[in-house]
């Protein structure tokens, strides 16, 4: 269930809005769309085998990666 006041929930025009100005490098799109998956990045990096660091790392390049994909399959 979302919160109401949760400040990661964005509405779907703004978050597909992000992604085309992430898609096209706006960094402070990129920066925002980070922040928006942080919590679940954090989850996440605690299950890969490598430093926490780096972990997060190799997450953050695969969403980087997939977001300037041309097609998502």
């Amino acid at each position: 269930m979302e919160a109401q006041n949760d400040p990661r929930v964005v509405p779907d025009d703004e978050f597909l809005n992000l992604l085309q100005r992430a898609k096209q490098n706006d960094a402070e799109a990129i920066l925002k769309l980070i922040d928006l998956y942080k919590g679940d990045i954090m989850r996440v990096s605690k299950y890969i085998h490598s430093p926490n660091e780096d972990a997060v790392s190799d997450i953050i390049l695969e969403f980087l990666e997939l977001i300037q994909a041309k097609e998502v399959k």
